[in-house]
This record gives C-alpha cells, sequence and structure tokens, in this order.
C-alpha cells in the first residue's frame, strides 16, 4: 500500500519530467534552472524510509516520554473533531483580525462554546447538531405595551422538554 503510493508519486514526477504533465505540488520533482526533473536522491531517501514513521515534539522527555508523545498524537483526532464540530455546528468561524488581543479574544470565546457544546453533548447524550437544531428555536419575548409586561413563551414539546430537564439535572438548576 505505502509502496504504491510511492510508486505513483514517482510516476506524476516522472511525467513532470517528460512534459506530460503541468507542474502541480508534485513530491518528487526538482526544478533545475527552467527545465523540471526528477528528484532521485529524495526518491531514494523515501525508498529507505518507506513504512517508519516518526514524531517530532518540542516537549522535552523527562515530561512527556516517546510512547506518551505516540499517544499523544493519536488522540489529536478527537481536538480535530472538535474543531470541525465547532465550525459547523455552533456556527463559530474564522476571525481576521491583526491584532493579539483580537485573536485571543475570539479563540476564548470558540473555546468556551467548545466546552459549553461538549458538557451539554455529555449531559444529554445527543450530538450537539440536534441539541443546537432542537433548542435554537426556543425564544421567549417579553412585550412591554404601556407598562404592561406581556411574556410569550415557546411551546416546548415533550423530547425538548426531557432535553432541557437532563441539561438541568446534570447542571444542577
Amino acid at each position: 500500500m505505502i509502496e504504491v503510493r510511492l510508486n505513483k508519486q514517482i510516476e506524476k514526477a516522472e511525467k513532470v519530467a517528460n512534459g506530460q504533465r503541468p507542474i502541480k505540488r508534485d513530491r518528487f520533482v526538482k526544478l533545475a534552472g527552467k527545465k523540471p526533473g526528477v528528484d532521485w536522491a529524495l526518491v531514494e531517501r523515501a525508498r529507505q524510509l518507506l513504512g517508519l514513521k516518526g514524531y517530532v515534539s518540542n516537549i522535552s522527555p523527562e515530561v512527556l516520554d516517546g510512547p506518551a508523545v505516540v499517544a499523544a498524537y493519536h488522540s489529536l483526532w478527537q481536538v480535530e473533531k472538535s474543531f470541525r464540530m465547532a465550525k459547523s455546528d455552533i456556527r463559530a468561524r474564522p476571525m481576521f483580525h491583526h491584532q493579539r488581543d483580537s485573536i485571543e479574544a475570539h479563540l476564548t470565546v470558540v473555546i468556551c462554546a467548545l466546552a459549553v457544546a461538549r458538557h451539554l453533548q455529555e449531559a444529554t447524550g445527543i450530538s450537539i447538531k440536534k441539541l443546537v437544531q432542537t433548542l435554537r428555536p426556543l425564544r421567549t419575548v417579553i412585550i412591554d405595551v404601556n407598562g404592561h409586561e406581556l411574556t410569550a413563551a415557546p411551546a416546548i414539546d415533550a423530547d425538548t422538554q426531557k432535553i432541557l430537564d437532563q441539561i438541568s439535572s446534570h447542571t444542577g438548576h
């Protein structure tokens, strides 16, 4: 499997070198002047390393040894899943701020929303997407008409009430 992928990358590089394919971001292509070619030294190095996987960390071995680094890397998918969820389910989008305070404030809000979302997911056993779809329409409106306050509460069906009860019992409120 790994060797098949390597061979396909070499084929692409050879096609670029022979002018049969436009230059893209192919792995083994090198540019010697204006003419592309195959970087055979890089191909040989890749063959020698075929099947090996390495992890690089700036954490000292006294703080986190090798097996712990590998374990941390293997759990990285949970962080990635959280950020995918954050972008889609809680509608967190990157803010194009250029000042450190703005960037840190945005990240703080996103991480807090993610923590609340994870807490709600744990409390109910329901996905964040489903929770947001179910709870977003719930709105209570207070209308002031000539000093008289009228409150319009949302109609809450049994399934939604069950979710609200689970959240309430889990938080103690």
